[in-house]
Protein backbone atom coordinates (compact mmCIF):
# COMPACT_ATOMS: atom_id res chain seq x y z
CA UNK A 1 0.00 0.00 0.00
CA UNK A 2 1.21 3.82 -0.90
CA UNK A 3 1.95 5.79 1.36
CA UNK A 4 -0.91 8.26 0.76
CA UNK A 5 -3.42 5.43 1.12
CA UNK A 6 -2.69 3.68 4.73
CA UNK A 7 -6.05 1.45 5.50
CA UNK A 8 -5.90 -1.08 8.46
CA UNK A 9 -8.82 -3.21 9.62
CA UNK A 10 -10.67 -2.34 12.54
CA UNK A 11 -12.29 -5.57 14.22
CA UNK A 12 -14.67 -4.60 17.48
CA UNK A 13 -14.92 -8.56 19.44
CA UNK A 14 -17.53 -9.31 21.49
CA UNK A 15 -18.20 -13.40 22.34
CA UNK A 16 -17.30 -13.88 18.74
CA UNK A 17 -14.10 -15.46 20.27
CA UNK A 18 -14.84 -18.57 17.71
CA UNK A 19 -15.69 -17.31 14.81
CA UNK A 20 -12.79 -14.69 15.07
CA UNK A 21 -10.06 -16.75 13.69
CA UNK A 22 -11.38 -17.66 10.74
CA UNK A 23 -11.93 -13.68 9.98
CA UNK A 24 -8.10 -12.86 10.71
CA UNK A 25 -7.39 -15.03 8.48
CA UNK A 26 -9.19 -14.29 5.24
CA UNK A 27 -8.04 -10.65 6.49
CA UNK A 28 -4.33 -11.42 7.04
CA UNK A 29 -4.73 -12.39 2.82
CA UNK A 30 -4.79 -8.33 2.48
CA UNK A 31 -2.05 -7.60 3.62
CA UNK A 32 -2.86 -4.83 5.88
CA UNK A 33 -2.26 -4.39 9.72
CA UNK A 34 -6.03 -5.79 11.82
CA UNK A 35 -6.38 -3.71 14.91
CA UNK A 36 -8.53 -6.03 17.32
CA UNK A 37 -10.74 -4.63 20.10
CA UNK A 38 -11.57 -6.81 23.15
CA UNK A 39 -14.59 -5.36 24.16
CA UNK A 40 -14.59 -6.63 27.59
CA UNK A 41 -14.73 -10.12 26.94
CA UNK A 42 -15.45 -13.00 29.38
CA UNK A 43 -12.23 -15.60 30.13
CA UNK A 44 -13.02 -17.81 27.38
CA UNK A 45 -13.52 -15.11 24.59
CA UNK A 46 -10.32 -13.34 26.08
CA UNK A 47 -8.14 -16.21 25.66
CA UNK A 48 -9.71 -17.09 22.16
CA UNK A 49 -9.04 -13.56 21.06
CA UNK A 50 -5.08 -13.42 22.66
CA UNK A 51 -4.58 -16.52 20.79
CA UNK A 52 -5.43 -15.14 17.33
CA UNK A 53 -3.82 -11.66 17.98
CA UNK A 54 -0.36 -13.58 18.82
CA UNK A 55 -0.29 -16.19 16.07
CA UNK A 56 -1.05 -12.98 13.03
CA UNK A 57 1.76 -10.63 13.15
CA UNK A 58 -0.44 -8.27 11.40
CA UNK A 59 -2.27 -8.03 14.15
CA UNK A 60 -2.98 -5.25 17.37
CA UNK A 61 -4.99 -6.17 19.91
CA UNK A 62 -6.63 -3.33 22.24
CA UNK A 63 -8.64 -4.33 25.41
CA UNK A 64 -11.37 -2.68 26.95
CA UNK A 65 -11.86 -3.61 30.52
CA UNK A 66 -15.47 -4.14 30.81
CA UNK A 67 -18.13 -4.36 27.79
CA UNK A 68 -18.59 -0.85 26.46
CA UNK A 69 -20.42 -1.77 23.36
CA UNK A 70 -19.82 -2.12 19.69
CA UNK A 71 -19.79 1.86 18.90
CA UNK A 72 -16.96 2.57 21.93
CA UNK A 73 -15.00 -0.18 21.22
CA UNK A 74 -14.51 0.53 17.34
CA UNK A 75 -13.57 3.84 18.19
CA UNK A 76 -11.47 2.81 20.51
CA UNK A 77 -9.92 0.86 17.81
CA UNK A 78 -10.09 4.12 15.63
CA UNK A 79 -8.09 5.76 18.27
CA UNK A 80 -5.25 3.21 17.90
CA UNK A 81 -5.66 3.45 14.09
CA UNK A 82 -5.08 7.46 14.28
CA UNK A 83 -2.01 6.64 16.80
CA UNK A 84 -0.13 4.77 14.01
CA UNK A 85 -1.00 7.03 11.01
CA UNK A 86 -3.28 5.16 9.08
CA UNK A 87 -5.21 6.67 6.87
CA UNK A 88 -8.54 4.76 6.22
CA UNK A 89 -10.31 2.50 8.34
CA UNK A 90 -12.18 -0.48 7.37
CA UNK A 91 -14.41 -1.75 9.77
CA UNK A 92 -16.14 -5.26 9.97
CA UNK A 93 -17.55 -7.67 12.10
CA UNK A 94 -15.86 -10.41 14.26
CA UNK A 95 -18.95 -12.94 13.22
CA UNK A 96 -17.89 -14.01 10.14
CA UNK A 97 -21.03 -13.17 8.18
CA UNK A 98 -19.91 -10.52 5.67
CA UNK A 99 -18.29 -12.05 2.59
CA UNK A 100 -14.37 -11.70 3.01
CA UNK A 101 -13.50 -11.62 -0.75
CA UNK A 102 -15.27 -8.20 -1.40
CA UNK A 103 -12.38 -6.74 0.62
CA UNK A 104 -10.02 -5.81 -2.27
CA UNK A 105 -12.77 -4.07 -4.49
CA UNK A 106 -14.02 -2.26 -1.25
CA UNK A 107 -10.13 -1.39 -0.62
CA UNK A 108 -9.41 -0.05 -4.41
CA UNK A 109 -12.73 2.02 -3.87
CA UNK A 110 -11.44 3.62 -1.11
CA UNK A 111 -8.21 4.64 -2.79
CA UNK A 112 -10.15 5.68 -5.64
CA UNK A 113 -12.05 7.88 -3.06
CA UNK A 114 -10.32 8.87 -0.15
CA UNK A 115 -12.45 11.29 0.77
CA UNK A 116 -15.96 9.16 0.82
CA UNK A 117 -17.44 6.39 2.81
CA UNK A 118 -17.34 2.73 0.61
CA UNK A 119 -20.75 1.37 2.87
CA UNK A 120 -21.47 -1.68 2.08
CA UNK A 121 -25.29 -3.46 1.95
CA UNK A 122 -26.01 -6.71 2.28
CA UNK A 123 -26.76 -8.99 -0.41
CA UNK A 124 -28.67 -11.94 1.43
CA UNK A 125 -29.20 -15.39 0.96
CA UNK A 126 -31.85 -17.78 2.10
CA UNK A 127 -30.33 -17.84 5.63
CA UNK A 128 -31.32 -14.49 6.09
CA UNK A 129 -34.29 -14.26 9.24
CA UNK A 130 -37.47 -12.20 7.39
CA UNK A 131 -37.83 -9.56 10.51
CA UNK A 132 -34.48 -8.76 10.13
CA UNK A 133 -34.59 -8.21 6.46
CA UNK A 134 -37.71 -6.11 6.60
CA UNK A 135 -37.16 -4.36 9.49
CA UNK A 136 -33.65 -2.79 8.56
CA UNK A 137 -35.45 -1.20 5.93
CA UNK A 138 -37.40 1.03 8.16
CA UNK A 139 -34.19 2.04 9.58
CA UNK A 140 -33.04 3.08 6.18
CA UNK A 141 -35.67 5.19 5.62
CA UNK A 142 -35.48 6.77 8.91
CA UNK A 143 -31.71 8.05 8.12
CA UNK A 144 -32.75 8.80 4.56
CA UNK A 145 -35.44 10.84 6.52
CA UNK A 146 -33.13 12.70 9.31
CA UNK A 147 -30.04 13.32 6.48
CA UNK A 148 -31.85 14.59 3.22
CA UNK A 149 -29.32 12.16 1.61
CA UNK A 150 -30.78 9.90 -0.62
CA UNK A 151 -27.54 8.00 -1.12
CA UNK A 152 -27.79 6.06 1.72
CA UNK A 153 -28.43 2.70 1.39
CA UNK A 154 -28.03 0.78 4.24
CA UNK A 155 -27.14 2.18 7.64
CA UNK A 156 -26.59 -1.17 9.73
CA UNK A 157 -24.48 -2.90 7.98
CA UNK A 158 -21.17 -3.26 9.82
CA UNK A 159 -18.60 -3.62 6.74
CA UNK A 160 -17.36 -0.37 5.53
CA UNK A 161 -14.29 1.74 4.53
CA UNK A 162 -14.29 5.40 6.50
CA UNK A 163 -11.81 8.13 5.43
CA UNK A 164 -9.34 8.52 9.13
CA UNK A 165 -9.71 12.22 9.18
CA UNK A 166 -13.46 12.00 9.21
CA UNK A 167 -13.70 9.92 12.19
CA UNK A 168 -11.43 11.94 13.70
CA UNK A 169 -13.31 14.95 13.73
CA UNK A 170 -16.31 12.77 15.06
CA UNK A 171 -13.93 11.84 18.37
CA UNK A 172 -13.12 14.91 18.48
CA UNK A 173 -16.75 16.60 19.10
CA UNK A 174 -18.04 13.64 20.89
CA UNK A 175 -20.39 13.43 18.13
CA UNK A 176 -21.46 9.91 18.60
CA UNK A 177 -23.66 8.76 21.68
CA UNK A 178 -25.19 5.54 21.00
CA UNK A 179 -22.81 2.99 21.63
CA UNK A 180 -24.30 -0.30 20.69
CA UNK A 181 -26.71 -1.88 18.57
CA UNK A 182 -27.70 2.02 16.92
CA UNK A 183 -24.08 2.75 16.52
CA UNK A 184 -23.74 1.49 12.61
CA UNK A 185 -26.48 4.10 12.15
CA UNK A 186 -26.02 7.16 14.16
CA UNK A 187 -21.82 7.57 12.37
CA UNK A 188 -23.33 6.94 8.91
CA UNK A 189 -25.97 9.58 9.50
CA UNK A 190 -23.27 12.18 11.24
CA UNK A 191 -20.46 11.48 8.70
CA UNK A 192 -23.27 12.54 6.56
CA UNK A 193 -24.36 15.60 8.11
CA UNK A 194 -20.78 16.41 8.09
CA UNK A 195 -20.65 16.55 4.13
CA UNK A 196 -19.40 13.05 3.73
CA UNK A 197 -20.24 11.36 0.46
CA UNK A 198 -21.31 8.13 0.23
CA UNK A 199 -20.68 5.24 -1.90
CA UNK A 200 -22.57 1.86 -2.10
CA UNK A 201 -21.70 -1.67 -2.66
CA UNK A 202 -23.46 -5.05 -2.03
CA UNK A 203 -21.53 -7.62 -0.04
CA UNK A 204 -22.63 -11.39 0.35
CA UNK A 205 -24.05 -12.21 4.19
CA UNK A 206 -25.02 -15.53 5.51
CA UNK A 207 -26.80 -15.93 8.83
CA UNK A 208 -25.60 -19.65 10.14
CA UNK A 209 -27.80 -21.49 12.11
CA UNK A 210 -25.61 -21.65 15.09
CA UNK A 211 -24.42 -18.32 14.86
CA UNK A 212 -23.74 -15.66 18.05
CA UNK A 213 -26.09 -12.50 18.45
CA UNK A 214 -25.43 -9.81 20.37
CA UNK A 215 -28.39 -8.30 19.95
CA UNK A 216 -30.85 -7.84 22.96
CA UNK A 217 -34.59 -7.72 21.69
CA UNK A 218 -35.89 -4.92 24.86
CA UNK A 219 -32.86 -3.13 25.43
CA UNK A 220 -31.60 -2.46 21.53
CA UNK A 221 -34.82 -1.96 20.32
CA UNK A 222 -35.67 1.11 22.76
CA UNK A 223 -31.87 2.36 22.66
CA UNK A 224 -32.25 2.72 18.35
CA UNK A 225 -36.07 4.13 19.02
CA UNK A 226 -34.18 6.56 21.45
CA UNK A 227 -31.53 7.40 18.79
CA UNK A 228 -33.46 7.94 15.89
CA UNK A 229 -35.57 10.33 18.17
CA UNK A 230 -32.53 12.15 19.05
CA UNK A 231 -31.51 11.97 15.23
CA UNK A 232 -34.39 13.45 14.30
CA UNK A 233 -33.94 16.36 16.90
CA UNK A 234 -30.42 16.81 15.45
CA UNK A 235 -32.14 16.87 11.49
CA UNK A 236 -34.39 19.79 13.07
CA UNK A 237 -31.42 22.25 13.80
CA UNK A 238 -29.39 21.39 10.84
CA UNK A 239 -32.08 22.67 8.09
CA UNK A 240 -30.59 25.51 7.24
CA UNK A 241 -27.33 23.84 6.28
CA UNK A 242 -29.37 21.21 4.55
CA UNK A 243 -31.35 23.10 2.78
CA UNK A 244 -28.20 25.20 1.63
CA UNK A 245 -26.73 21.57 0.38
CA UNK A 246 -29.56 21.02 -1.44
CA UNK A 247 -29.61 24.07 -2.99
CA UNK A 248 -26.27 24.09 -4.24
CA UNK A 249 -26.45 20.08 -5.03
CA UNK A 250 -29.16 20.93 -7.29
Amino acid sequence: MSLEFSPCFVIPVYNHGDTLGAVVKNLSAYGIPIILVDDGNDSKNREQIEAVASAEASCTLVSLEKNSGKGKAFFAGVKKALSLGYTHVFQIDADGQHDASRCAFFLDEARSNPGKVICGYPEYDESVPLKRKNGREISNRWARFVTWDSSIKDVLCGYRVYPSLALASLIRHHAIINARMGFDTDILVHLSWAGCKILNYGVKVTYPKDGISNFRMVRDNIAISLTYTRLCLGMIVRIPKLLLRRIFRG
